[in-house]
Formats: structure tokens, C-alpha cells, sequence
């Protein structure tokens, strides 16, 4: 995920927070006046049972014809006043329990329904609630979370299926071929080479599985040190000469010495990936801009193409794992939609940034930021 839609997520949990903390104090608010209220009414209450007690037991003496003494009378308006009061108390509190049992039964149910693996519920949440309002919320917010998640979960498998599922039929089908015998040399040989090139395919996705997780596992080695950013990007599009001269590309090149301090090696995977990237974009006789300049506080740099562009849609998905802006999902280009996801993986280590802009009848440029030390 993008630091875009990360930041995106943040912003919008925190005005949910903000909107949850506000509705909480109107809540409170509320509640402290329903409780005012409340009291008001017991006291009230109070008052008729002892005066229903008060006349109901001087329209029996009058039936009677017998009044005891003051003190036994006002004994038992007493006793009738409170047994009236927990006679109405019991009735209260047996209805009260009952719609407490009803919702720590749904959030029961609920919390049980996640726990199989379903994610799609809700707990109804009551400002009478009280103290469990923030409960339901929680459970609510962690039913939304998950779900995501677990959405998540399923287009990673799904898409690991696809990407390994396509190679292996292809190994399987020319092995089966290789089996006729009146195949000819040439044909034979082409179709040793096909496998050999979805072996490798499928080994490749095989490592950036693994180097994918183990970035995001925060258990990676991560080394920094102070070295000459220029150099090592000089160094790795030399490494990559074969690749920009068979397609007679013409390397546009303006390094400026920058000092940095990263894990050498994991920007050396940035770099690659992004050169690379460039090469099999740009077509025949294209250019590929590379530029590293610095701005006092912090190193830019800026690797382009003038290849096709990358499509307003797509744009904020590029760095997605699996993403491919050809929907086709054509393999000739030999990628498996991980390599961005690593480079953004690693910027995001080092705590810089990774940006893309690409229009139409323009280069199509990756800008990467790193705060320089001071």
C-alpha cells in the first residue's frame, strides 16, 4: 500500500476518532442529564409510594375502625413504601437484564462470527449502552479492519496463483511435447528454452516473495552507512550497459556528488529495479534520463523514460504488489508486479519517498527523495 493511501487511512481514522471522541462527550453530556432526570423521578417515585402507602393504609383503618399508635402507623408506611419501591425496582431490573443479555449476546455472536473467519457484521451500538458504547465501536472498527485484511489476503493468494499458475502449465504442456519423438532439433530447442524461461520466471517470483516478506516482516538486516550516492548509481547503470546499448538507447546522465547514508545494498535494489524498469519501457533508439541532484536538506533523485505513459488510472496502483497497468497481464515483458512494491518497500525503510509522474508526449519519471544527514 501506498504512503499516499496510508496517509490517506490515517486521516480518515482520525477524523472517525475525532468524530467517535465528540460523539462520546454528547454522549456523556446526555447521559448526565438522563441521570439527573433519573434521580429526579426516583425521588418522585419515592414520594407516591409513601404517599399511596400514607392513604391506602388511613383508608384501611378507617374500614377498620381501628387506628394503631403513630409510631406502629409510620412502620408500616415505611415497609409498605419500600416494598412498593423494590417490587417496582425488581420489575425494572429483570427488564433491564433482559436487554443487557440480548446485547452481550449479539456482541458475543459477532465476536464469534470474526473469530470463523467472517468478517461482515456489526454490532448495533446504543448510547444507553453506558460504559460498552466504546466497546461496540472497537469491535465494530475491528470487524471493518479485518475484513480488509482478510480482502487483502485473498488477492495476494489469488494473484500468487496466477503468477505461478501460468509458468507451470507452460513447463507442463512443451514437457508433454518434448515426448514426440519426430519433434526436430530447432523445435526441440525452443522448447527447452520456453521452460527454461518460466523456470526462471518462477524463480524469480519465488525471490521477491521471499525479500518482499522479509522487508515487511521488520526483521530485515538494515545497515546504514555514509557513502557516495552518485558513484553507486554510476556504478550499476555501467552494470547495466549491455541492456541500453542492444536496444540503442541513449543514457542522458547528470550526477551530482551526494552524500547519503542508507543500507548500500537495499538502495542498490532500488536503483536496479528502477534502471531496469526504464530499459524495457523505453523502446528502440529512446532515451532514459538519470539525475541525481540535492537540495541542502535532502537528495533527489530522478530516473525517466520516453516510453509509453503510465495511464492516469493506474497511477495510484503502480506500486501495489501484483499491480500490472496491462491488463492483459502479457508475460513477454518477463514481470511479476513486485519489483515496485520492493523499491516503495525499502524507500519507506530508509524514511524517504518515492513519487511517479507520467502525461502523455512526456518522459515518465520515477522522483526519489532521502533526507541528507546533517
Amino acid at each position: 500500500m501506498s504512503r499516499e493511501k496510508r496517509q490517506e487511512r490515517r486521516n480518515l481514522r482520525r477524523k472517525e476518532h475525532e468524530q467517535r471522541k465528540s460523539m462520546r462527550n454528547m454522549q456523556s453530556r446526555k447521559q448526565r442529564v438522563r441521570g439527573f432526570f433519573f434521580a429526579i423521578g426516583i425521588f418522585i417515585l419515592i414520594i407516591i409510594y409513601w404517599l399511596a402507602s400514607f392513604y391506602g393504609t388511613s383508608w384501611l383503618y378507617s374500614c377498620l375502625n381501628k387506628r394503631p399508635s403513630e409510631v406502629v402507623v409510620q412502620l408500616i408506611n415505611s415497609v409498605c413504601g419500600m416494598f412498593l419501591w423494590g417490587l417496582t425496582m425488581a420489575i425494572m431490573g429483570r427488564f433491564i437484564q433482559s436487554q443487557q443479555m440480548i446485547f452481550f449476546q449479539k456482541m458475543i455472536a459477532a465476536i464469534r462470527s470474526m473469530s470463523r473467519g467472517d468478517f461482515n457484521v456489526s454490532v448495533e451500538n446504543n448510547p444507553h449502552n453506558g460504559p460498552f458504547v466504546e466497546l461496540v465501536d472497537s469491535i465494530n472498527t475491528m470487524a471493518v479492519e479485518l475484513g480488509q485484511v482478510e480482502k487483502m489476503r485473498q488477492e495476494f493468494i489469488s494473484n500468487v496463483s496466477h503468477e505461478i499458475q501460468s509458468p507451470l502449465t507452460s513447463i507442463s504442456g512443451f514437457s508433454r511435447a518434448l515426448q514426440n519423438e519426430q519433434l526436430s532439433p530447432a523445435e526441440r530447442k525452443h522448447y527447452l528454452e520456453i521452460i527454461e524461461t518460466e523456470s526462471t520466471r518462477l524463480s524469480k517470483l519465488s525471490d521477491n516473495l521471499l525479500k518482499l516478506t522479509s522487508l515487511e516482516s521488520q526483521h530485515h538486516p538494515f545497515e546504514p552507512t555514509s557513502y557516495r550516492l552518485d558513484k553507486q548509481i554510476r556504478n550499476l547503470i555501467l552494470a547495466c550497459e549491455p541492456q541500453w546499448v542492444d536496444k540503442d538507447i541513449e543514457m542522458d546522465i547528470e550526477l551530482e556528488a551526494v552524500t547519503i547514508s542508507a543500507d548500500e545494498d537495499l538502495l542498490s535494489q532500488v536503483w536496479t529495479n528502477l534502471i531496469h524498469n526504464a530499459v524495457k519501457f523505453t523502446p528502440v533508439g529512446g532515451t532514459i534520463g538519470v539525475h541525481v541532484t540535492s537540495s541542502g536538506e535532502s537528495a533527489i533523485i530522478r530516473i525517466s523514460n520516453n516510453g509509453a505513459c503510465i495511464s492516469e488510472e493506474d497511477l495510484p496502483h503502480i506500486f501495489e504488489r501484483f499491480y500490472k497497468s496491462d491488463k492483459s497481464r502479457n508475460r513477454t515483458s518477463g514481470g511479476n508486479g513486485l519489483g515496485l512494491s520492493i523499491v516503495k518497500k525499502i524507500i519507506e525503510m530508509h524514511e524517504g519517498s518515492i513519487a511517479v509522474e507520467s502525461e502523455p508526449e512526456k518522459n515518465t519519471t520515477f522522483i526519489v527523495r532521502f533526507s541528507l544527514p546533517k
